[in-house]
């Protein structure tokens, strides 16, 4: 890639698709993709491990959990509860949701992290009260082939005749309506402005301000 070159990082204006109920306050990042899972070089792969020790026995048998279910397995919505993703940082519980084929996620609240996460990889994240919730999770149940749409710009969420009113965080609808939420295309594509300001620091050598410092030719015993 040239410093010229642009890479084109797509709005996030609207997401629609089925729903998929996931039930439960307090749904931590190890529920989401256990820790065994994250020994992977690359994020390729981890959908089908996700939610794996509440979809499987130690045996391998399957467990009651949506996302055994027939009905839900083309849905791309979630709809959950209060504080998802809780517990640790780990970047793979997004990453393991979005390869099952999760583009949008709503919910009571959301781990401050596991947002932020999500966001890098153009997931809407909008919260609503617990009531609408609910009442969002039984129409799902019976309606799972229905489409639900999501208006991140206007903040709102139709399904069937109902429209409702969702709130989306300020800096996260900015990034999304405007496709600057990934931020490591963004810094790709403005490498020569990266370069150009890291050559004017005097901390950093003009080997490394240039992409191409070498590794010390010492190694650890």
């Amino acid at each position: 890639m040239t410093d010229t070159d642009e890479v084109e990082i797509p709005e996030v204006n609207y997401v629609s698709g089925s729903g998929l109920p996931i039930r439960g306050n307090d749904i931590d990042t190890d529920q989401i993709i256990p820790a065994r899972f994250m020994k992977v070089v690359t994020f390729d792969g981890l959908g089908e491990f996700a939610f794996f020790d509440q979809r499987f026995t130690e045996d391998d048998d399957l467990k009651d959990h949506p996302f055994n279910e027939d009905q839900f397995q083309d849905s791309s919505v979630m709809v959950v509860n209060s504080n998802f993703g809780c517990g640790s940082s780990r970047e793979h519980a997004p990453q393991a949701l979005m390869r099952w084929g999760i583009d949008a996620i709503i919910g009571e609240s959301f781990a401050e992290i596991f947002a932020g996460n999500c966001l890098a990889l153009g997931i809407p994240t909008v919260t609503a009260d617990s009531e609408t919730i609910q009442s969002l999770q039984e129409w799902v149940d019976a309606n799972p082939d229905e489409e639900l749409e999501i208006d991140v710009e206007a903040e709102q969420v139709r399904y069937g005749d109902t429209t409702v009113d969702v709130t989306v965080d300020d800096a996260q609808r900015k990034a999304l309506v405007e496709g600057v939420w990934d931020t490591t295309a963004l810094m790709k594509s403005n490498a020569g402005a990266v370069q150009e300001t890291a050559a004017k620091l005097p901390y950093v050598s003009d080997a490394d301000a240039n992409g191409s410092g070498s590794e010390s030719s010492t190694s650890a015993d």
